[in-house]
C-alpha cells in the first residue's frame, strides 16, 4: 500500500490505517545489502505514519463516495463486518463485477485441507479493481553513494533496486499506471499479497499426517500480475511482488544484466516459471509448451542449468509473459493455472460436474462380484463403502469393496485376471482444472481421481516442476505422482485409465 491514501471504501480503508500505523519496519541500507537473501524479500523500510487527505475532516469519513460523520459509529460497523485484508478476497464475484480469470493452485480438489480462509485459499478470482493500482517503469537512479537512497526508502514511490556492489545500486523508480490492475502472489501474509500460497502437499503427504514442509521454497512476495482494465483484459506476469514499502530489493548475488534496450533487469532467487499450452486449452489435440521464467521487467527466457544458479539463459524472443487460458505458473514449491475469464466458459460449472454424476447414477452400475448398485457421492454426501466404486487400474473395469484372494495393494481383476492396484473412484471436482465440458469417463493412476478424457490426456503430458528437485507428471487434483505405465494396462497413455463398467455402460 502507498502511502499517499487511495480513495477506498471506508469499510477496507479505515482498518488497513489503524494497521499500518502500529506497523514497525527496518531502515534499509544499501551498505548492508549483500547481507540480504537474493531473494529479495528481506526488503525494510521506515517506519510509516498514514495521515488522512487534508480534504477529509477528523469528524468525516469518505465511504463510497459519500460523507459520513460519526467516526465512531463507522468503526463500530467496520468491526461488526470484519472487512480486513484477510476477508476481501472471495472465490466468487458478485455478479456485476468484471472477472479477469482464475489462479488455481494445482493439488487441491475445491479447496485447500485446512479449508478455504481470506486471502489463503485454493483458488483466487482476478476482479476489476474500483480504482487502478498498476504501476511501470519511469525512471532510474545509479547511486554510488550509500546515504544516496532517497528513492529506495520512499514509501509512496514504487522501486526496483538492483545491488551491484557494496556501493552500487541501480534504482527503478515505478509510477502509476492508470490503464492496469495489479495483483500480488507469494508466500507472506503482509498486506500487498493478494494471493497467499504455501507449499503444496499432496494427498498422500496429508493422508501421513504431514500439514507443512520443513522449509518453504516459495519466496515470500513471488510475483506479480498486472491485468488491462480494457477488453481484452490481458494478463502479464512478471517475478518479484513489492514488499510493505512498495519496494523490491535484488541482492548482490541475485542474476541481472542490461537488456537489448539497454534496461537492467534480473531474476529471482528460484525463479517463476512458465509454460504456455500448444493451441486453445479446451481442444482436445492441446498439449503443453516449453517450461520458460520470466524477469523482474517481464522478459522471458530458457531455464537455467538449475533452478538457483546466479546466471540468466538464452532469450525467449518468440514468446512473452502474456498469460493465456491456461498457462501455468511455478512457484517452486506450488504451481497454479491461470483460467482465463472466456476459457472457464469452456469448463463444466459445478451443476454440470453433478449432472454428469447423476448420469452415471442413474444407469445403475452394478459390482460384478457383490451385485450391489455403485453410487458416486455427491458434495458433501456420505455413501456406505459397500457401494462406493473401486477401479482395477491395471485395466479399468469397476466393482464394490470386496475381499478378493490376498488382500494387498495388489489384486487380480475377477474379470479379466490382472494385476494391479484396487482403488476407490474419487471424483474431480475442482472444475477450473477440467478442459473441457465432458462426461466423465476416465481415472487418474495411480489416486483413481474421476475426471473427463480430454482433461486426462492432457494432465497426464505436462512435466511438473517439482520443487527443485526435477520435473514430474501429476495429478491436479492431489498433486499425487501419475505412474508412467501400468503394466498389462488397457492402453497406451500414461498417467490414466478409462472406466469399464460391468454393462460397458458409455457416458
Amino acid at each position: 500500500m502507498a502511502a499517499d491514501v487511495q480513495l477506498m471504501p471506508a469499510t477496507t480503508c479505515l482498518e488497513h490505517q489503524e494497521t499500518i500505523i502500529v506497523e514497525d519496519g527496518v531502515t534499509a541500507n544499501l551498505e548492508n545489502v549483500e547481507n540480504v537473501q537474493p531473494d529479495f524479500e528481506v526488503a525494510a523500510g521506515t517506519s510509516t505514519q498514514l495521515t488522512q487527505p487534508s480534504t477529509l475532516s477528523d469528524s468525516s469519513i469518505l465511504t463510497n463516495g459519500s460523507l459520513v460523520s460519526s467516526p465512531s459509529s463507522y468503526r463500530k460497523s467496520c468491526r461488526s463486518s470484519k472487512t480486513s485484508s484477510e476477508t476481501k478476497v472471495t472465490s466468487t464475484p458478485p455478479p456485476d463485477e468484471v472477472t479477469y480469470g482464475e489462479l488455481v493452485v494445482l493439488g487441491y480438489n475445491g479447496s485447500l485441507a485446512n479449508g478455504d480462509g481470506g486471502r489463503k485459499r485454493s483458488k483466487f478470482s482476478l476482479c476489476k479493481r474500483a480504482v487502478a493500482n498498476g504501476v511501470k517503469p519511469s525512471k532510474k537512479q545509479f547511486i554510488t553513494n550509500p546515504k544516496d537512497r532517497k528513492v529506495a526508502n520512499e514509501k509512496s514511490t514504487h522501486s526496483v533496486s538492483y545491488t551491484l556492489s557494496r556501493t552500487q545500486a541501480v534504482v527503478v523508480e515505478y509510477e502509476k499506471d492508470e490503464e492496469t490492475d495489479m495483483f500480488q502472489i507469494g508466500r507472506s501474509s503482509e498486506s500487498p499479497i493478494d494471493f497467499i500460497v504455501t507449499d503444496t502437499i499432496s494427498a498422500a503427504q496429508r493422508a501421513a499426517g504431514q500439514t507443512q514442509v520443513a522449509q518453504s521454497t516459495i519466496s515470500r512476495f513471488s510475483c506479480r500480475i498486472c491485468v488491462e482494465r480494457t477488453a481484452p483484459y490481458t494478463a502479464r506476469i512478471y517475478a518479484a511482488g513489492f514488499d510493505q514499502h512498495n519496494h523490491i530489493f535484488l541482492g548482490e548475488k541475485a542474476s541481472k544484466w542490461y537488456n537489448q534496450d539497454n534496461e537492467i533487469d534480473g531474476l529471482t532467487t528460484n525463479g517463476v516459471l512458465i509454460v504456455h499450452p500448444q493451441g486453445t486449452f479446451s481442444d482436445k489435440g492441446c498439449s503443453p509448451g516449453m517450461w520458460r521464467e520470466t524477469s523482474v521487467r517481464g522478459g522471458v527466457y530458457s531455464l537455467r542449468e538449475t533452478r538457483s544458479i546466479p546466471s540468466k539463459s538464452q532469450r525467449v524472443d518468440s514468446e512473452s509473459n502474456i498469460l493465456l487460458d491456461g498457462t501455468l505458473i511455478d512457484l517452486c514449491g506450488a504451481t497454479l493455472v491461470w483460467r482465463s475469464q472466456s476459457g472457464l466458459q469452456s469448463a463444466p460449472s459445478p451443476r454440470h460436474l453433478e449432472e454428469f454424476i447423476e448420469r452415471i447414477n442413474a444407469s445403475r452400475p452394478q459390482c460384478p462380484v457383490g451385485l450391489t448398485t455403485l453410487v458416486l457421492p455427491k458434495r458433501n454426501v456420505k455413501i456406505d463403502k459397500s457401494r462406493q466404486p473401486y477401479v482395477y487400474l491395471a485395466c479399468g473395469h469397476v466393482h464394490g469393496s470386496h475381499e478378493w484372494k490376498n488382500d494387498s495393494n495388489s489384486r487380480t481383476c475377477p474379470m479379466c485376471m490382472k494385476q494391479g492396484p484396487f482403488v476407490q473412484v474419487q471424483v474431480g471436482r475442482e472444475t477450473s482444472l477440467y478442459a473441457d465440458n465432458q462426461p466423465l469417463t476416465h481415472v487418474f493412476t495411480p489416486c483413481a481421481h474421476l475426471t473427463s478424457e480430454c482433461t486426462a490426456r492432457y494432465w497426464s503430458a505436462v512435466a511438473i516442476p517439482y520443487g527443485c528437485q526435477g520435473f514430474r507428471a501429476m495429478c491436479p487434483f492431489c498433486a499425487t505422482s501419475l505412474n508412467s505405465k501400468q503394466a498389462g494396462a488397457s492402453t497406451k497413455s500414461t498417467g490414466f485409465v478409462k472406466l469399464i463398467f460391468q454393462d460397458n455402460t458409455e457416458f
